[in-house]
């Protein structure tokens, strides 16, 4: 049996939630979780759309990086 680890050096997430804050908890909850596979945030991109009856919707895309 061979076993072979490979390190992640760049990571792509998406989140999506109804509201801000609960969009904001996702991607905290993630960044640490990512923090024990040594990956750090490197850059957020973030939209907001509000469809024909008025509701929000808040969409987030994180990308992290190794730590160097």
């Amino acid at each position: 049996m061979n076993f072979q680890l490979d390190l992640i050096e760049d990571k792509v997430e998406f989140f999506e939630a109804g509201d801000l804050k609960t969009l904001q908890k996702k991607i905290e909850g993630q960044i640490e979780i990512n923090r024990a596979i040594m990956l750090s945030v490197h850059s957020v991109s973030h939209q907001m759309h509000v469809n024909e009856n008025g509701q929000t919707f808040y969409s987030a895309v994180v990308h992290f990086k190794a730590k160097k």
